[in-house]
């Protein structure tokens, strides 16, 4: 079994292990058979008692999706988005030509060039990482972009300008110390964003400087 630091381990993670006899007893019945594809699940932004991970389960459908937890010591093994993006599978998917798939082609140059690590979440992120079927013609995609330094307004507005004219719909989450917020909303010049925290959503003034 892999032996893998939890300090290397962040949320939008796709990690290996859990299995439904790990599952709580009143877990929907659909989780267990999920689990039963041996998918990864995903690190969710949640406390978590040591040794324990917060973890969410994506099932067929859009609206199944089971949040639990993950023994560290069960962990197998992790993918992270940027590793998904340096790995380009999107070139050699079976259906290289639908909309979100062509979408990451045609950033891939584009994001390479910011300097910022980025790479596929959501249902992109899962299908390129595990082969299991998620994406559909008219998915959309969502991106994660690491911002560990602060990323100022005109700086979002220009990366804003990065995703006209894509073929599907694209949302980026900004990923900060503190949280994640939402590109586009930062963009905005909003006075205050709603940045995703590991204690839950907060309205703040400034994602990376968090008012004490």
């Amino acid at each position: 079994m892999a032996i893998i630091d939890r300090a290397m381990l962040r949320p939008h993670d796709l990690i290996w292990g859990l299995t439904p006899n790990q599952l709580p007893t009143d877990a929907p019945a659909w989780v267990s058979e999920a689990l039963g594809e041996r998918p990864p699940v995903v690190i969710r932004r949640a406390p978590a008692e040591p040794g324990w991970l917060p973890v969410g389960v994506r099932g067929r459908g859009r609206e199944q999706r089971y949040a639990t937890w993950l023994r560290l010591d069960r962990l197998t093994r992790k993918v992270s988005p940027e590793a998904l993006a340096r790995a380009r599978r999107w070139r050699r998917h079976a259906q290289s030509q639908w909309p979100v798939l062509r979408a990451l082609g045609l950033l891939q140059a584009r994001l390479d060039g910011c300097g910022l690590c980025w790479g596929p979440t959501g249902s992109a992120g899962f299908e390129l990482a595990s082969g299991l079927p998620a994406l559909h013609p008219t998915s959309d995609l969502d991106l994660l972009l690491r911002t560990p330094a602060p990323l100022g307004r005109e700086q979002a507005r220009q990366l804003l300008m990065l995703l006209e004219d894509m073929p599907c719909a694209v949302d980026v989450q900004l990923e900060t110390p503190n949280g994640g917020v939402a590109l586009r909303e930062w963009a905005s010049g909003a006075a205050r964003v709603l940045l995703k925290g590991r204690e839950g959503p907060a309205l703040v003034a400034d994602p990376w400087r968090l008012a004490q």
